[in-house]
């Protein structure tokens, strides 16, 4: 399961990560978030050594929300040497993440 990072522990999870980063900003009572979960759970799993998926809820951590301008959840924020690569927004198929995970591998 994809740890819950903070405002606090977000450089150390992401921005200073050897690995890529896949961050989900998600809400508790998002349904497409809901769905995607299991999707990530998967990618966790197939990239266990390659990759690293990290969950922001938008609902505590409005700040990180803010500072990367996520307007709405899901939002996936892929991460490479602490510098954002791309991104996506709503419920996407696994296809999709693991294509923009691909260019970062």
């Amino acid at each position: 399961m994809a740890k819950r990072v903070s405002k606090d522990d977000f450089e150390k999870e992401v921005l200073q990560s050897e690995l890529p980063v896949i961050v989900d900003f998600y809400s508790d009572s998002c349904i497409p978030c809901k769905q995607l979960s299991p999707i990530l759970g998967d990618i966790e799993d197939d990239y266990e050594d390659k990759a690293k998926v990290v969950k922001v809820n938008i609902n505590f951590d409005e700040e990180l929300m803010e500072k990367y301008e996520v307007m709405a959840s899901p939002t996936l924020v892929f991460f490479k040497d602490g510098e954002e690569t791309d991104r996506t927004r709503g419920l996407v198929k696994k296809a999709e993440i693991e294509e923009k995970l691909g260019a970062l591998l």
